[in-house]
Formats: structure tokens, C-alpha cells, sequence
């Protein structure tokens, strides 16, 4: 597995990351994240994670968003480079 679809991976497994977002960052729709999910995850783990994203709890799509955050992340978020936390 490259480090591209290990992104991918983590970030459709984050609550917070809509669909959007990946898709604005890799350029795959939500039907082919799904599709990826499917054939990196093992069953189990992929059903978890589909039951999660219908579940309510998870924030996957846009729409379920509130209009007012705007943004992928989270403001507090500390910047990242090659896998280590940078300071400010």
C-alpha cells in the first residue's frame, strides 16, 4: 500500500473529514473511496466503518455539516510534515 491510499484510508476512517474533502485533495468521488475502503479493509473492518459513516455520529457528508465551519480541519490542529508534529 502506497503512502497516497494510507491517506486516504485515514482520513475516511476521521469523523470529521467529509467526502468533500477527499475528494478536493485526491480527486476521488465518495463511491470510490467507498470502493477502495472495500479492497484494502478487511471485511469486518470495512462494515464497521460503512455502519459508522450511516450512523450519525460521523460527519462524512457536506450536507449533515452546519453551513458555518467551512474548513477541513480543525484551527487547533498543529501542522504536520513528514509524519512529526512541527512547532509554532
Amino acid at each position: 500500500m502506497d503512502e497516497t491510499t494510507d491517506r486516504i484510508i485515514e482520513m475516511a476512517w476521521e469523523d470529521r473529514t467529509p467526502f468533500e474533502a477527499i475528494e478536493h485533495q485526491f480527486g476521488l468521488a465518495e463511491k470510490q473511496v467507498v470502493a477502495l475502503m472495500r479492497r484494502q479493509l478487511k471485511r469486518t473492518s470495512f462494515e464497521r466503518w460503512r455502519q459508522r459513516v450511516h450512523s450519525g455520529v460521523s460527519i462524512k457528508h457536506q450536507k449533515k455539516r452546519s453551513a458555518a465551519v467551512i474548513r477541513f480541519k480543525c484551527s487547533r490542529q498543529k501542522l504536520i510534515s513528514n509524519n512529526t508534529i512541527t512547532k509554532r
